[in-house]
């Protein structure tokens, strides 16, 4: 089938856009576009393309047809306008003129050979080795723009050693010189392409794409550049489409299944190809609509392909990256110039010009045109057909001419040295003689760039970054939004004017393409097993740590003297606090402890003003005094834990407590055992009256507190209690707080005193039921069991509890156990001698007494 369409296409060679014209002329063709020079400069070029009708859906009843490509055709012009520059230039090949031979070739390999056959021999050909010319002038061969057709004609004219000038795209398999020793790529190197694709992607924050990339060296190389540089910026590729070069050419035999294209959740697209490439698979995309895709592209299409076969207006938007070369002076003018009146061998020109400006042939002469539209140019064709802009391409062949032109002129330096007069046949000579002034050439082109055919010499490009404007359909607008540099600073290589971009059709802001959503501050990334680094999930941080910043991968800690607001993304300064008097649990402890200091000293008094009653007297009223007394400090003892903590405060606060609590359950201690000694002396035969008269009881008291300054003192001189800060138990709250010092003194002191408390609970409990007059036993037994429920109780609480909290429950403990004593002994004393006077008294005693016998 394919051989078929070759056949006639070698027929009708020149048939031409949207329906094959019928007249004589339109069907004439020329072998080549030929301008007669002492030297010519031969080229190769796919001017024409073939193009596939995808009405239906039945290969078998596609229909083919030929258009002209008009971006590659700016490739002829723009080697036509170097060699008029070359030939009117006065310093560079002087008195020496340069023609063209300009040939169409098409995506065949068997097309393009036949081409490069008729150039050799001429037009009646096949016999290889052997010309029809009289003379070959020709001294160096431009090919492109597609790196197969120059690896192709490369193997052919390798054998003649002819020199070659590739205008495409940089190829890594064109640069074996092992495999093409005779060929020169204009185009710079695009070492740098990964990183400028990977820096528009990370100023738009995408981090989630699709590629598709042409099947081979090419497709490999950039899929694994691409790669490498994507995982170093965390970008994540969704799918990779990679597509055989035959499968996207002109005579493809299917269409491409978009299915994967639009499923995908990424919305942008990077499409990495020659031109040939792309414009075999924007074919490929049939009557697919996809508006809501960002296209990244490396390489222009013709903007003349808006046809009915596919629809371009989904690239409406795509961010295209081309090679940057600075403007050439005259060119504008140049193509306002152009007509087939001053160029009549370019039968191409004239065809465009009787296709789309309504032209007709002279009778006689198919190269004289009739009945034009009048003061039309190439910038008039309809729809943008031709873009006047010198394309990428067109710019490496201006140089590519213009380095043989050089090379020229080196080597005529050489030959005509010393010679005074030069004839013509002079010029002629074998092309291979210019590949040693070719392979170093350097040279300054007339836009002031420098250009270089030494690979290991060339520098990486740099790029504009256009953005393609088809809205209105038809527009076919390529504007240029950007450039990148990768001699710039980091930071600085990309320059991008957003506002000047754009977008698809369906989208009305900047797109996003994540596969996940960007974790806010107060939010860490965390992977799910087995997903892509890009796909991760949203997880708060944890406890008193913060994120700040948008896709973290690891929450910060927050300072001890910081904490975590309810976001989660800022760290405030904590405030310092403690049991102070102005907060409404310290006002409330202060009250209480007034209020129990007034009352034991109020009993005190009463005590001391009926000191000689009974009631006072019994059980040793020197130890009734201390005891009120040291009670009465008991209850004075929290304002050493309430207010801000010093130095003082810490050391006194526990040794305070010690002491003084070590003296009021000594003190109980030797009243219980003054109940037991009152009762054995009054016992029939008791010798043991001697120890109540010598007031041995209180004794108990100086020798019980004498062992707990001594342990106090222990724990003052070895590790003395200290200010600290407990940062950890209230959130917003630094505690000024008193540490212990040895938590194993602080336990010493209190098992020694809850041990004295034990001790008197057991006394007085056994003592409780003696026989005698005011026998306080059994309020004794109750207050020490209260005291010691209190701190029992206090021991897990404490523990339990932190901050302020904690010194409130001490306070509380130091309250209530005092709070016990005063109670339980105290009050049936004061209720007798307040309310129950008579009871106190001789004469009472005796009734009491009397009655005793009595029952």
């Amino acid at each position: 089938m394919f051989i078929l369409l070759f056949m006639f296409l070698a027929l009708q060679y020149s048939s031409h856009v949207y329906s094959f014209d019928r007249s004589d002329c339109a069907l004439k063709a020329k072998p080549s576009v030929y301008k007669d020079g002492e030297m010519v400069v031969a080229a190769f070029f796919p001017l024409f393309t073939i193009v596939l009708d995808f009405l239906t859906e039945d290969p078998r009843n596609m229909s083919y047809y030929v258009q002209l490509n008009a971006k590659n055709y700016q490739l002829v012009l723009a080697m036509v306008f170097a060699i008029e520059e070359i030939n009117q230039n006065l310093h560079l090949l002087p008195n020496v003129s340069l023609g063209y031979d300009i040939y169409n070739v098409l995506f065949n390999e068997w097309w393009t050979l036949d081409r490069c056959i008729t150039w050799q021999s001429g037009p009646k050909k096949y016999v290889t080795n052997y010309t029809c010319r009289r003379e070959m002038k020709s001294v160096a061969v431009l090919t492109g723009v597609s790196s197969i057709i120059s690896s192709h004609i490369a193997t052919l004219l390798g054998l003649y050693k002819y020199p070659q000038l590739a205008i495409g795209s940089f190829d890594l398999n064109l640069n074996n010189h092992d495999q093409f020793p005779d060929l020169y790529q204009m185009a710079s190197k695009d070492m740098s392409l990964a990183r400028g694709i990977v820096s528009l992607l990370n100023y738009f924050h995408w981090n989630w794409v699709g590629l598709i990339v042409s099947e081979g060296q090419k497709g490999v190389e950039i899929i694994s550049d691409l790669g490498a540089e994507m995982d170093r910026n965390r970008i994540c590729i969704d799918f990779v489409e990679m597509l055989p070069v035959s499968e996207v050419s002109y005579l493809a035999n299917r269409p491409l299944n978009p299915t994967r294209l639009l499923k995908s959740s990424a919305n942008v697209i990077i499409a990495y190809g020659d031109s040939d490439f792309l414009r075999g698979f924007l074919f490929y995309l049939k009557h697919t609509l996809v508006t809501t895709k960002v296209w990244i592209m490396n390489s222009e299409w013709d903007i003349s392909l808006h046809s009915r076969l596919f629809i371009l207006q989904s690239f409406h938007g795509s961010l295209i990256f081309t090679h940057h070369h600075k403007e050439i002076s005259g060119y504008g003018n140049f193509i306002q110039s152009v007509h087939p009146s001053k160029y009549p061998e370019d039968f191409y020109l004239t065809r465009f010009w009787f296709y789309f400006f309504n032209c007709s042939f002279a009778d006689d002469d198919c190269n004289t045109l009739e009945n034009c539209a009048p003061n039309v140019s190439l910038r008039d064709s309809p729809k943008n057909f031709f873009d006047t802009v010198m394309t990428e391409y067109a710019y490496n062949t201006y140089n590519a001419v213009y380095a043989v032109a050089h090379s020229l002129h080196e080597m005529l330096l050489h030959q005509v040295e010393g010679k005074p007069t030069r004839k013509s046949e002079d010029l002629i000579f074998p092309a291979w003689q210019l590949h040693p002034f070719l392979k170093n050439m350097q040279f300054t082109n007339p836009a002031g760039e420098q250009v270089n055919l030494d690979d290991k010499m060339k520098l990486n490009a740099d790029y504009d970054i256009l953005n393609y404007w088809n809205f209105p359909e038809g527009l076919g607008l390529k504007v240029k939004v950007g450039q990148f540099s990768p001699y710039s600073p980091r930071g600085q290589q990309l320059s991008l004017s957003e506002d000047m971009i754009e977008w698809a059709t369906e989208i009305t802001e900047t797109p996003q393409s994540v596969c996940s959503e960007s974790c806010g501050p107060g939010y860490r990334k965390s992977l799910p097993e087995g997903k892509a680094v890009c796909c991760f999930v949203c997880t708060p941080c944890p406890e008193n740590e913060i994120s700040n910043e948008t896709d973290v991968n690891q929450c910060m800690k927050c300072l001890d003297h910081q904490y975590v607001n309810t976001e989660r993304n800022h760290c405030l300064q904590k405030s310092m606090t403690f049991l102070d008097y102005d907060d409404p649990l310290g006002i409330g402890l202060s009250c209480t402890a007034l209020c129990f200091s007034a009352l034991s000293a109020l009993v005190l008094g009463i005590f001391v003003k009926k000191q000689d009653t009974p009631i006072v007297k019994a059980n040793n009223r020197t130890l009734s005094y201390i005891l009120l007394l040291t009670l009465h400090f008991c209850f004075l003892c929290p304002f050493l834990f309430i207010g801000h903590p010093n130095t003082a405060t810490c050391i006194l606060q526990q040794t305070t407590f010690g002491v003084l609590f070590t003296v009021a359950v000594s003190t109980v201690l030797a009243k219980t055992i003054t109940v037991v000694l009152a009762y054995k002396v009054t016992a029939p035969g008791r010798r043991i009256r001697w120890l109540l008269v010598t007031r041995a009881p209180n004794f108990i008291v100086p020798i019980c507190t004498f062992i707990q300054i001594v342990l106090c003192g222990v724990w003052l001189g070895n590790s003395p209690p200290f200010i600290d800060t407990d940062t950890h138990s209230e959130q917003e709250h630094i505690i000024v707080l008193c540490n212990n010092g040895s938590v194993t003194a602080f336990y010493c002191m209190l098992g020694y005193l809850g041990a004295l408390a034990l001790g008197s609970f057991t006394v007085a409990f056994l003592a409780r039921n003696l026989p005698d007059t005011f026998n306080e036993a059994k309020f004794l037994t109750f207050s020490m069991l209260v005291f010691c429920s209190v701190w029992v109780t206090f021991l897990p609480v404490y523990h339990s509890t932190k901050g302020k909290v904690m010194v409130a429950v001490e306070v509380f403990s130091i309250l209530a156990s005092s709070a016990g004593l005063l109670g339980c002994i105290f009050a049936p004393k004061c209720y007798i001698i307040l309310l129950r006077p008579e009871k106190n008294s001789i004469q009472g005693l005796r009734d009491k007494i009397h009655y005793r016998y009595k029952s």
